[in-house]
Formats: C-alpha cells, sequence, structure tokens
C-alpha cells in the first residue's frame, strides 16, 4: 500500500504527523511508501529554523517530504533554507496527481 499526504496548512501538520504514526503503527508489513506533499504555507514547517517537526525521525523510517517550488517562491523560501533530506518538487498539486496516477491513496486531513 502506498500513501501520500497532502498538507497546506500550517496547523495540520500536528495531525499529518500522527497519522503517519498510527499508519507506520498498524500499517506494519501493508504500507509500502509514505510521502509528504507540503504546497501553501505549510511548507513553512520545512525550513531550517523550524525545530517543531520530528520530521528526522521519519524520514529515518523512509517516510519522504516534498516541498512545491511554486510554494517556496509564494514564501519567499530557497532551496538552501530547507531541511537537507526535502525534495523539491515543480509543482505540489501536479505531484499528487502523479502519486494517485500511480495508485497512492490521498490523505488530506
Amino acid at each position: 500500500m502506498k500513501v501520500v499526504f497532502h498538507i497546506n496548512e500550517s496547523e495540520k501538520w500536528s495531525t499529518v504527523l500522527k497519522n503517519i504514526m498510527n499508519l507506520l503503527e498498524e500499517g506494519k508489513g501493508l504500507v509500502t511508501s509514505i510521502e509528504v506533499v507540503a504546497n501553501g504555507e505549510a511548507i513553512l514547517a520545512y525550513t531550517e529554523t523550524n525545530n517543531l517537526i520530528p520530521m528526522h525521525e521519519l524520514v529515518e523510517k523512509g517516510i519522504r517530504f516534498s516541498s512545491c517550488q511554486k510554494a517556496m517562491g509564494a514564501q519567499h523560501i530557497t532551496e538552501d533554507m530547507l531541511h537537507p533530506f526535502i525534495k523539491i518538487v515543480p509543482s505540489g498539486i501536479l505531484r499528487l496527481v502523479e502519486c494517485q496516477t500511480a495508485d497512492y491513496a490521498y490523505i488530506k486531513p
């Protein structure tokens, strides 16, 4: 099972991360891929100065985090401001469509 989480609101990060942890716990052996696609203001959590989200722990468990390049421009965020494990995608919406056409389950808390 492949799952993509979509987040575009900063206040939803706690919910997204709890959902991921629950999925990892309950879906052992079933979940093969998890990706978080952030766009809008939610990409602010990907900056080096934001220490509120324990993404490093999730990356070690194989979770991928993607940032919308268009949202980065709108938020005045450059690549060097992001955590090094963040993958930049040209368009968050396009990445979500790619995941859905690749049979990812779509989750938007």
